[in-house]
């Protein structure tokens, strides 16, 4: 293989691609058989099962059991506010989203205490095994899920406060910089690292993606004076969403 050429498998599993976004071959079209991918592009049976391998890696196309490989309804991907997005009131940017449109949007959280593990105790700047509160929340849109997020809080900070339990209290269910300033801690920085990885099987379960589909991990970070007072991981499902940030000028 010459420099600059690519591997057959990619080749072949280009062309298949394009006629999928083309329209060749519509949503729910069965994928040229594994023998007919071999005869049309001259290929061995290797090649032609990488290219599909590929296809369905990229989210392209599903297996159907007993039946084949079809291409999968390419979704409309919607937009999800991040950081910037300062609403009034208080209210997280997605519960923002839901009250100013015509939202179908709704939420499920659980709280417990745990200790913090060695990567999440980096982020929070504490030492491992420390208690962080952990919550856990699945955000849904007209029913479907679309949002995973995982977030943990030292009791250094929240213990023994009325914001102790991120949805409950005086201020629950606001966002992280209002809930922080009720205890006199002032939020003034926040940082966003955003990643993409294969979703994990459980995740995936939740979500409705399948095996290999590519998920969105926003890893958030938020600062009072230098110090970190709550850290989260953020799943979206990177077919059917897009990330928009809001960033003001100052």
């Amino acid at each position: 293989m010459t420099f600059g050429e690519q591997p057959a498998y990619l080749r072949v599993a280009g062309d298949l691609r394009q006629k999928i976004v083309d329209g060749q071959l519509p949503p729910h079209t069965r994928l040229p058989s594994q023998a007919r991918i071999r005869q049309e592009y001259g290929v061995s049976d290797t090649v032609a099962l990488e290219a599909r391998k590929v296809l369905m890696a990229e989210g392209l196309v599903e297996g159907r059991s007993g039946s084949g490989t079809y291409v999968r309804e390419r979704p409309v991907p919607r937009r999800i506010s991040r950081s910037g997005y300062r609403p009034t009131g208080g209210a997280t940017p997605f519960r923002q989203e839901q009250a100013d449109g015509e939202g179908r949007g709704t939420w499920e959280s659980s709280s417990e205490q745990a200790e913090a593990s060695v990567a999440v105790a980096e982020r929070l700047g504490i030492e491992p095994g420390e208690r962080v509160m952990c919550t856990r929340y699945l955000y849904r849109e007209g029913g479907e899920a679309m949002m995973l997020s995982t977030s943990w809080e030292p009791l250094a900070v929240t213990g023994r406060t009325p914001v102790m339990l991120p949805e409950e209290g005086p201020v629950g269910g606001m966002g992280v910089v209002e809930r922080m300033r009720a205890i006199d801690v002032i939020v003034d920085n926040v940082t966003e690292e955003v990643g993409a990885r294969p979703g994990l099987a459980e995740e995936l379960l939740v979500l409705g993606g399948v095996p290999g589909h590519v998920v969105l991990v926003v890893q958030r970070t938020f600062y009072a004076s230098g110090r970190p007072v709550e850290t989260a991981d953020v799943v979206i499902p990177a077919d059917r969403y897009r990330v928009a940030y809001h960033l003001p000028v100052k």
